[in-house]
């Protein structure tokens, strides 16, 4: 069939909406009729030409929601209607990390193609890779472990935002640092995944949850979503003021902004036995300094966090039913919603600051 999806072909240059061919789903595989999708961090690098390995002529997209329509041969777990979140992480089912739930960290799948090695998406002859799910393109094929069924009752575009910033915010701190009533949390860098860090800590009962950015309307969203304390970088030295707001040390110091500076800064604010949870992605080859004395003398310790140490089979439907139940905030994330033609104007939005998360709805 003949979808419309926007089209990378060129770093630092727009996306261009184009109709392009996708291939019927085969062994294992769904078609799914995307509803919304998340304008996400990374597809934003990747425009930008942060990743010179990636391989283009590309479909964007890693986060989104959708219908099933079809599925091809072998898959019995879904069927034509049922109501999908989709995952960048689809489970080879062999491996160490599938047998342990995290699929995230599965050796033996592509990010920029199918399984089985080839893509499903082309145009004029010329395949066109996908970015995990593509939740950009109208219609999406994926493997049918990369699509989870959800409820009929939850709103797919609140949903599409669990399929990548919540689940790896929230579970951020609730998986990979395992944090506990009580203790003390400090998020630096409030964008889409920054501001799911500050809800899970609320979630998990941390007291105080500090939120630091350079953006007063991110810091002011954070207070909504269960900060109490909001210290702006750009006003104060943030080593100081976190000090100042945790009796002198944090428990756990997650960072969702790919920046080498705050990872070190992040590392001095943590009190003994604290963790500092690694999220956002720093420039290839952009290297940490670490004085080895912080962490032998405190134990303290530095974990790096890939789609929240999350398993999105079961994380997808626990999010959802905490949505529903009123104590997982996702309208309050949406920013603006664009139509497909204006995913260069969300792109934009994204790179400067002005969403918290822009939304891609489909007719």
């Amino acid at each position: 069939m003949d979808v419309l999806a926007p089209v990378l072909r060129h770093p630092n240059e727009p996306q261009n909406v184009e109709l392009v061919a996708l291939g019927e789903p085969r062994t294992g595989e769904v078609l799914v009729r995307m509803v919304a999708a998340g304008v996400c961090h990374s597809c934003l690098s990747v425009e930008k030409g942060a990743y010179p390995d990636v391989p283009l002529p590309m479909i964007l997209g890693d986060e989104g929601a959708g219908v099933v329509e079809a599925v091809g041969p072998g898959c019995d777990s879904l069927q034509p209607g049922d109501h999908v979140i989709l995952s960048w992480a689809p489970v080879c089912g062999r491996c160490r990390s599938c047998a342990a739930g995290l699929p995230a960290l599965c050796p033996n799948t592509s990010p920029f193609q199918m399984r089985d090695g080839t893509t499903r998406f082309e145009a004029g002859g010329t395949p066109i890779q996908h970015f995990g799910p593509s939740t950009y393109s109208s219609y999406v094929v994926v493997d049918a472990t990369a699509a989870v069924k959800i409820r009929a009752d939850m709103p797919l575009d609140k949903a599409a935002l669990i399929g990548c910033a919540v689940t790896t915010g929230v579970g951020a701190v609730l998986n990979t640092a395992q944090v506990r009533p009580g203790q003390s949390v400090v998020v630096f860098g409030c964008g889409g995944i920054g501001l799911n860090a500050v809800q899970g800590a609320a979630l998990a009962g941390a007291q105080p949850v500090i939120a630091v950015d350079l953006a007063e309307h991110k810091l002011e969203a954070s207070k909504v979503l269960g900060a109490e304390v909001q210290i702006n970088a750009q006003q104060t030295d943030p080593i100081n003021e976190v000090l100042a707001h945790s009796a002198g040390g944090v428990d756990c110091a997650v960072v969702a902004v790919g920046s080498t500076q705050v990872m070190e800064q992040a590392l001095a604010v943590l009190r003994p036995r604290g963790v500092c949870v690694l999220v956002g992605a720093p420039r290839p080859g952009d290297l940490v300094r670490v004085d080895p004395g912080l962490l032998t003398s405190g134990e303290r310790r530095i974990v790096g966090s890939k789609y929240g140490s999350s398993n999105p089979h079961e994380a997808f439907p626990e999010l959802v039913e905490l949505y529903l139940a009123g104590k997982l905030k996702l309208d309050e994330l949406i920013g603006h919603r664009y139509r497909l033609d204006q995913i260069n104007e969300a792109s934009a939005a994204l790179d400067e600051g002005r969403d918290l998360r822009g939304l891609i709805v489909f007719d």
